[in-house]
């Protein structure tokens, strides 16, 4: 380093640099201890060679100037005014054709440094302290002024662009649509950039009034660094406002953009006006940023990270507040619920023997995926109108509902978990009767569609050889029964999301309002007929389209599977109990007292599964959208198993006083003592 600095008119080399940055790289990047016991070295190293520190810094400072730097601190880890769709098809381009490298940025130099990508993490385990003493011993004597002024003038670059940035996205349309208090005052976000400009005009003028010396004591940027927070809180409102307003993937692009340049433009402005030893703290922060971003930035997942967390809050915020409806607390909503799901299991009986009929016509694949799609989506739909209750809807729905009280965190730990215990069980208990209502009239109605089939058309509603076939389907041993029970499971989960997403689509494009106002239809209908449809649309739309598509789903599967080649198919707890009457009675001969058993075992086999798979995947979209990590898993499992041993009639009959399982368990725990 010192020989390169001797010979002025040489082009530093970065290998230098590489080599160093191999040399305290740590083989662990995990690895806390070996990441502090080499970065000390260096900082040793510093301080008991003579001259090494000005050789380092003045190596770095020749080093930095010779690149472009402004892209580095304004561009690097913040996302492009392309948008999102740009942006995605971009990245998945640069994996098969990667992108071009300019030699002369500065970025790419980070890059050859940090030629890793577990880089990142080993200079996040550094300590502020050591940074703080790396950049102090880096800093030291008075030496390279007119190199330390080039930076600082290429950092004063960036402040500009990113404040004309923020300007310019306060200004687009959809970003006002959602905070439209920003026509009626002046907005922040053109006030900063008014009072970065003028900083920026006064950091110049001291400059060059001045000369160097005064560069390090720069003009005041308090007034700017107050219009970067009132930017902050405009965002916030926005993001909190999503909640009722709605969010397209659009405005969420442009909110985390925001944030990202807000974020960037503050960290700049207080490395040139902050005292050293704050700065000192930035350096390293800003490091790390850069090294993150450099890896980031072409990366697919991290794009889609970004981007869906308050997409999926917002699916999964009403999935949750629909999944309020689907949880009994008491015994007018248990029984409420059984009367629901019995409703639901004489339409489901139906189906699914219309189902039976249309899979005897010669069809055509495609029309007969169509038939059964529609009369699987027909259906739901119809259950819905008429307020009734597919059972094996609600894991999709309560999940969510879970996940939001996970999040919601209320006193201790052990009163937290205790409230979880309680709304488990009234799930379970909810569930367990919706079940059974759906279960207890499906069979009895399709065993008499079946009988007046029969007698009515004198010829039995399957054959033997159908029958056969559609009772060994139900055989959780011989049969695929269960994968094909966890694909419904999948689908449900899926149609839980599409509802959300409807949802909160619904409230976002204004969907009710633009009917009320829809010339012709208030011509055709009337406007007192058309304000009760436009409101029951608004309110409905995630469920209708949700029941739609999760029939289309299950109608087509089978067809999907025939084209793929692939055992593809679905089972349905439902429309397999139907199924299972309907098979018995059509049978040759008296059934089997064996193949009864192993058919009903597999029917709550399915049932099982299908309520498993879809939970399961909702809590964890639904944890993941929130951003909340519980670790408390194995005392709550604890507690459940402990109320089951203890008063397991909870699970299935409505207590008479809600339910309170912390003041149970402490109440057992007094006895014991």
């Amino acid at each position: 380093m010192q020989e390169q600095l001797d010979n002025l008119k040489a082009v530093p080399d970065p290998h230098v640099l590489i080599t160093l940055i191999d040399r305290i790289r740590p083989e662990d990047s995990h690895n806390l201890e070996e990441t502090h016991n080499k970065f000390d070295a260096l900082t040793r190293a510093l301080l008991i060679t003579p001259n090494a520190a000005s050789a380092l810094q003045g190596y770095l400072l020749k080093l930095i100037n010779h690149y472009k730097q402004t892209s580095l601190y304004a561009d690097s880890g913040i996302l492009s005014l392309d948008g999102f769709w740009n942006q995605l098809g971009q990245r998945l381009g640069a994996h098969f054709l990667p992108l071009l490298v300019d030699g002369a940025e500065l970025k790419d130099l980070v890059g050859k440094v940090f030629h890793q990508r577990s880089d990142k993490y080993w200079l996040e385990n550094i300590e502020p302290e050591q940074w703080h003493l790396l950049f102090q011993l880096l800093n030291q004597g008075h030496r390279y002024k007119s190199a330390k002024l080039g930076i600082k003038r290429e950092i004063v670059k960036a402040i500009t662009v990113l404040s004309y940035r923020i300007s310019g996205i306060g200004l687009y349309p959809e970003f006002i649509n959602a905070h439209p208090e920003l026509q009626e005052y002046e907005s922040p976000f053109l006030v900063q950039n008014r009072e970065i400009i003028e900083f920026i005009e006064s950091y110049k003028k001291l400059h060059r009034n001045q000369g160097e010396q005064a560069v390090s004591v720069p003009p005041d940027a308090d007034q700017a660094l107050v219009m970067i927070e009132q930017c902050r809180d405009v965002v916030l409102k926005i993001r909190r406002a999503t909640k009722r307003t709605g969010v397209s993937l659009s405005l969420t692009y442009l909110v985390s953009l925001l944030e990202q340049c807000l974020d960037r433009i503050e960290l700049l402005l207080n490395l040139i006006v902050e005292e050293d030893h704050v700065r000192y703290q930035i350096y390293g922060e800003l490091l790390i940023d850069l090294v993150q971003a450099h890896y980031s930035e072409t990366s697919v997942r991290d794009l889609l990270k970004t981007n869906s967390e308050l997409i999926a809050l917002q699916v999964t915020e009403n999935a949750s507040k629909t999944g309020e409806h689907y949880v009994s607390t008491d015994k007018k909503g248990f029984w409420g619920m059984y009367n629901a799901a019995a409703g639901a299991g004489v339409i489901i009986a139906i189906m699914a023997t219309i189902k039976i009929l249309t899979a005897r016509l010669v069809l055509a694949p495609f029309v007969q995926a169509f038939l059964f799609s529609m009369n699987y989506s027909l259906g739901f739909i119809l259950i819905h109108v008429l307020h009734f209750t597919v059972a094996t809807k609600q894991p999709a729905m309560t999940a969510a509902a879970l996940a939001a009280t996970v999040q919601h965190r209320k006193g201790s730990k052990t009163a937290q978990i205790a409230e979880l215990a309680g709304l488990i069980i009234n799930i379970i208990r909810t569930q367990f009767i919706a079940i059974l209502g759906n279960i207890s009239i499906a069979i009895p109605t399709a065993a008499l569609i079946t009988f007046l089939w029969q007698w009515m058309m004198h010829e039995p509603l399957l054959n033997h050889a159908k029958a056969t076939t559609l009772l060994h389907s139900l055989n959780p041993f011989t049969s695929l029964a269960i994968p094909h029970a966890a694909i419904a499971g999948v689908c449900l989960f899926l149609s839980g999301l599409i509802a959300g997403y409807f949802d909160n689509m619904a409230i976002y494009r204004k969907v009710g309002p633009r009917l009320k106002a829809h010339i012709k239809l208030r011509n055709l209908m009337g406007q007192e007929r058309l304000d009760k449809l436009a409101a029951y649309i608004e309110r409905n739309l995630g469920a209708l389209a949700g029941n739609f598509l999760f029939g289309v789903m299950l109608g087509s599967m089978g067809t999907i599977g025939f084209i793929l080649g692939l055992p593809l198919d679905i089972r349905h707890i439902a429309f397999a109990s139907a199924n299972f009457i309907q098979g018995l009675m059509t049978v040759n001969g008296s059934p089997d007292l064996g193949v009864i058993i192993v058919s009903f075992f597999g029917v709550l086999c399915i049932g099982l599964t299908n309520l498993f798979v879809s939970f399961t995947l909702t809590i964890i979209v639904a944890l993941r959208a929130r951003q909340v990590r519980f670790e408390q898993w194995k005392p709550l499992a604890k507690l459940v198993f402990t109320h089951f041993f203890t008063r397991p009639l909870d699970f299935f009959w409505p207590p008479k006083q809600p339910l309170q399982v912390e003041e149970q368990n402490n109440t057992q725990n007094k006895t014991n003592h």
